[in-house]
């Protein structure tokens, strides 16, 4: 799995689990929609700052989205 898809499906669950829409997400981040629905597909890449916007978002630690997309890639899901 590249790097990209793992941190779009992480970026997904993470939003989901905080029941926000990606139109939710992308007005709290700064963000557009279909920017965060390119991410979630793995299409696009966020940079830094965008992945600092999306964890503040989410109230979540930037570390926490990185940590999870790493232990998704050594999982190989």
């Amino acid at each position: 799995m590249e790097p990209g898809v793992a941190f779009g499906q992480v970026l997904r669950a993470l939003r989901r689990d905080a029941g926000l829409s990606q139109e939710q997400l992308a007005f709290a981040a700064g963000v557009e929609r279909n920017f965060v629905s390119l991410i979630e597909r793995g299409v696009n890449q966020p940079t830094i700052r965008v992945i600092f916007k999306l964890a503040h978002a989410l109230g979540v630690p930037a570390s926490k989205i990185i940590l999870s997309v790493e232990e998704k890639l050594q999982d190989g899901e």
